[in-house]
């Protein structure tokens, strides 16, 4: 089974790249994938109805005691067959639906065999998380299959209706499994069903979990997703509305039946809502004049049938659903396969333009006859058996006193009524001669192979209706899970005069009365409307979401980011002191510092803080903001944690020159534009803010009842780790995989901060030039900016690029320390990272120190000169360094250990004495390629791409070049040659 699964995914995921070779034949391909999987069914069928269970257990999350589970007894063996037998037919179908050039056909096999994967792992689950997972995917699948044509709004509307309404019944149920697993004490739907935990709150679960089920079966008030979804093709409502996906409801209250069907509240929400369903169906289906919608109506009426015999919970309703789901499977798919020849053929569905087709399609007539037979209950027909069984289910129970069941029985008969009265208004409709309406033109051309799948799934309609003893010993082991009535009921084509015949001569009778009366019903049905209408709720609740919405978002996403922060504050001054004046975790004792010069430090902060608050200039503000940063270092140094302090400074450091290189395009002084307001009301909120952050430092101190876990890391680091530096053995080895977290999101900042600067496309990367073609380039910078070059400029310069820059933004002094410093800071970040295992440092401290390195060749130079001093893209350090780290955590994975495990090696090395090397270094390797390639990103865009768009030249083209492989496009200029760009980001 798993096998099988695995194969549907595989096909899900090829049958599209298949598509431009094969074309058409790609739905023989993906046929052949329900087809095995009813084979397989077929093979293990004995051994499956001989009570041997098929099960296969895979590991799923060991953690959590959840395994993936598939168990085949004989309810979810019936299922398999008619999923993948259906689904092999309906996939035929479609390489004659589907015209030779007709758009997405590839998309649409792939979609559609996924769904026929989740449909049979949804149905062999046994665990109900994973049940939920596959119900899920269904409704995700069933989405994009709904929504096929894309260009029609129809098809999109309906589409987002059918998946608003499951989901949220799915969402509902999973709560629902949650509790009942919870009560019964484990997740396995045999357990639950043997265990059967009785209680208010099993009660709740139910009615929770019936909430998701009549949602995916269109039960009432959910049923209007249905008519709505025939905007999708026909094969999709022969499968997913006919024998699939509203069958998985179906599936679940039989799977739970034969556990709770005495469950307070069961019978009497799914008998009462499955008659309301049924008649609402049926009489709706004979106001139709579009022949697939009339089908969608009369499938929202049988799904209301199956729900009430199935919820009913006895022996022989148990037998009677199953055999009303096989024969709805058959002769329902036929009907909407025939839809979709009839639409092929005349160009039309509308009943009120069908004349005579009949006579020009006799053997599709045919086949219509016999589905129709079978939905209508006319014997021979499989469908007339099923029927007879569900009458006498509900019957013994009726004659037994039972009032619920008499109402059962009474609404089943009314309910048959409609159906036959709208079995024969489809046939009189579809195929014959109408007085005054003039006969189809064209003659529905109709291929064989179009005819084989609704052929085979009539005709097994009718084979099944003879042979109902062979399909009784098929479908009793099913039954044989719920409480007998001591009936010996079986299934039979002839019982003989029995009150259930009786009955459905009856039904049949009143039907056609209906379908000869149809002219007065219509008179009737046009002035009986009802006020209220399920479909036009839900469209109006969405409308109201909407503008709600809308609403919600005027009023909070004003644009300000003060307003924002504001709102952020006030929630955590107010939710945070809620939570401490609750809570009793206050200290005995509080020290206020453990140095003199701890105190000191706190009060430069202070200060530097209120400072901040009183600064006029913007550059000003940033500068004593970062005191604070500094100010931190400097405890973390005393406090004797080196590794902090270092990095803490060289994050401020990196910060200030961010904020430095952001407020270029920013007025100088603050409040030039946009000036404060409500100054009171945010230094109160300051106030309390800072407050509460120290009541919370306090309280947090105190907190503590057992010893912290922090005592152990020394012998972790140094025993696992083989590191005696604790912060970076952390970072690189115990917290490896927070670590790995936070590179995706520092990799992710990047690429959006890049990706708001640059605006004619990201061409970040930097020259990968030999010097030789730098310095040229340079060269022609240096001839524009100065008109000629001094001879020897550039070969006297401190730095490549010094001489392009304005001699007024020139500082040789600058470039000077530059030249002399750059090298030797990149061999110092190169020892921070190698000698951070044992020693001060690490990737992340190292890769700081390289950035700053850039940062000072920037700042000497400007952007060319960055071109220069890093030749190496931002996203390839990026991209290099997240590799190296994943591939720290999957090579382990590989050789049999768990992700993320390192080893060391040691030995003694020539010249340099023992030497002992640590795999988690690779990952510290990564770190620092990400920091470095983050810096760099900050620097490529809010310096050389803020200095661009702000050049003189940015409007003039740049000279042609040779267009040599040397010579690739200067770091933040697109590769578009002679085009300039104005301030708006337009052609200039």
């Amino acid at each position: 089974m798993l096998l099988v699964l695995l194969v549907f995914g595989a096909a899900a995921a090829g049958l599209v790249f298949l598509t431009p070779y094969v074309k058409r034949g790609v739905f023989l391909l993906g046929a052949l994938v329900p087809l095995a999987g009813f084979v397989h069914a077929l093979v293990v069928g004995p051994a499956v109805l001989g009570g041997s269970e098929l099960v296969e257990r895979l590991p799923w999350i060991p953690e959590l005691g959840l395994t993936l589970d598939l168990r085949m007894d004989p309810l979810s063996w019936v299922l398999t067959l008619v999923v993948t037998g259906v689904g092999a037919l309906v996939m035929l179908y479609c390489t004659r639906y589907f015209g030779r050039d007709s758009e997405g056909i590839g998309r649409f096999a792939s979609t559609l065999t996924a769904f026929a994967g989740a449909m049979y792992g949804l149905i062999l689950a046994e665990d109900v998380f994973l049940l939920f997972v596959f119900w899920e995917l269904t409704s995700v699948l069933s989405y994009l299959l709904i929504g096929h044509y894309q260009g029609r709004k129809a098809s999109r509307g309906a589409a987002l209706q059918a998946l608003i309404t499951t989901t949220l019944g799915g969402l509902v149920m999973l709560v629902g499994l949650v509790l009942l697993s919870v009560e019964a004490g484990s997740s396995s739907l045999r357990v639950i069903v043997a265990s059967a935990p009785s209680g208010a709150l099993t009660t709740a679960a139910i009615v929770l979990i019936l909430v998701g089920a009549i949602s995916k079966s269109a039960i009432v008030p959910f049923h209007f997703w249905l008519p709505g979804a025939m905007a999708a093709p026909t094969p999709v409502s022969a499968y997913l509305h006919a024998a699939a996906m509203v069958k998985a409801g179906i599936y679940l209250v039989a799977r739970l039946a034969p556990g709770f069907a005495l469950t307070p509240s069961w019978r009497e929400l799914l008998v009462g809502l499955g008659i309301a369903t049924m008649l609402l169906g049926g009489w709706a289906a004979l106001k139709q004049t579009d022949i697939k919608l009339l089908l969608a109506y009369g499938t929202v009426s049988q799904l209301g049938f199956l729900m009430i015999v199935t919820g009913w919970g006895t022996r022989d309703a148990a037998l009677a659903a199953t055999a009303l789901l096989i024969a709805h499977a058959l002769f329902k798919a036929a009907l909407f396969l025939v839809v979709g020849i009839v639409d092929h053929g005349t160009g039309t569905r509308d009943l009120r333009k069908l004349s005579g087709l009949g006579r020009r399609a006799p053997v599709l007539a045919g086949i219509t006859v016999l589905a129709l037979a079978s939905m209508a209950g006319l014997p021979p027909l499989f469908g007339f058996v099923a029927k007879e069984a569900v009458l006498h289910g509900l019957i013994v129970d009726a004659e037994a006193g039972d009032g619920l069941a008499l109402a059962a029985v009474i609404g089943v008969v009314l309910g048959s009524v409609l159906t036959a009265a709208y079995s024969i208004r489809f046939f009189w409709g579809a195929f014959c001669r109408k007085p005054g309406v003039a006969e189809v033109e064209q003659a529905a051309e109709v291929v064989p192979t179009f005819l084989v799948a609704p052929a085979i799934l009539a005709v097994a309609s009718l084979a099944l209706g003879p042979l109902a003893a062979i399909a009784d010993r098929a479908i009793a082991p099913v039954a044989a899970a719920y409480p007998d009535q001591g009936t010996g009921y079986h299934l039979e084509l002839w019982h003989g005069l029995t009150l259930e015949l009786g009955l459905s001569v009856l039904a049949l009778v009143l039907g056609a009365a209906l379908f000869v009366a149809r002219e007065p019903l219509a008179r009737l049905q046009a002035r009986v409307h009802s006020p209220v209408s399920a479909s036009e709720l839900y469209w109006d609740a969405v409308g109201a979401v909407d503008r709600l919405a809308v609403r919600v978002t005027g009023v909070t996403q004003r644009g300000s980011l003060p307003f924002y922060l504001g709102v952020i504050l006030v929630v955590f001054v107010v939710v945070t002191t809620s939570a401490l004046l609750l809570g009793d975790t206050w200290p005995d004792e509080l020290r206020l510092w453990d140095h003199p010069a701890q105190a000191a430090i706190g009060l430069v902060m202070i200060i530097a803080a209120i400072a901040a608050t009183r600064a006029q200039k913007r550059f000003t503000a940033v500068v004593v903001v970062g005191v604070t940063g500094f100010g931190m270092s400097a405890i973390f140094a005393l406090m004797g944690a080196p590794d902090l302090a270092i990095t803490q400074i060289l994050v401020e450091l990196v910060t200030l020159i961010a904020f430095v290189l952001v407020l270029r395009r920013l007025p100088a002084a603050l409040g030039d534009k946009h000036g404060s307001t409500r100054k009171l009301v945010r230094a109160l909120l300051g106030i309390a803010v800072g407050v509460v952050m120290g009541v919370i430092a306090i309280v947090a101190s105190g907190a503590r009842v057992a010893l912290p876990i922090s005592l152990e890391w020394p012998e972790l680091a140094y025993v696992d780790g083989h590191g005696r530096n604790i912060v970076n053995v952390a970072l690189v080895d115990i917290r490896a995989w927070d670590t790995m977290g936070e590179l995706a999101v520092v990799i992710a900042a990047a690429t959006g901060v890049a990706s708001l600067l640059f605006i004619r496309g990201r061409a970040d990367s930097g020259p990968r030039a030999r010097r030789g073609a730098m310095r040229r380039r340079v060269e022609d910078r240096l001839v524009r900016v100065k008109e000629q070059a001094a001879p020897g400029e550039l070969r006297n310069a401190w730095i490549l690029a010094g001489p392009t820059l304005d001699p007024r933004n020139r500082s040789i002094l600058l470039e000077v320390v530059v030249r002399l410093l750059f090298h030797a800071l990149i061999v110092v970040s190169l020892y921070l990272l190698f000698a951070g295992h044992n020693l001060p440092g690490g990737g992340f401290a190292g890769g700081l120190v390289a950035g700053l390195a850039l940062v000072a060749r920037y700042l000497a130079g400007g952007r060319y000169e960055l071109g220069a001093a890093a030749p190496i893209g931002a996203g390839t350090l990026l991209g290099t360094g997240l590799l190296l780290a994943v591939g720290t955590a999957v090579v382990p994975l590989l050789l049999g250990a768990d992700a993320l495990t390192s080893t060391y090696f040691e030995g003694e090395v020539w010249l340099l004495g023992e030497v002992e090397f640590v795999t988690s270094t690779i990952f510290d390797v990564g770190v620092y390629l990400v920091v470095v390639g983050l810096v760099l990103d900050v620097l490529r865009s809010l310096g050389a791409e803020v200095d661009r768009q702000g050049d003189p030249e940015f409007r003039v083209p740049e000279p042609v070049r040779d267009g040599s492989a040397d010579e690739p496009p200067m770091p933040g200029e697109a590769p578009v040659e002679g085009v300039g760009i104005d301030s708006r980001g337009g052609p200039a």
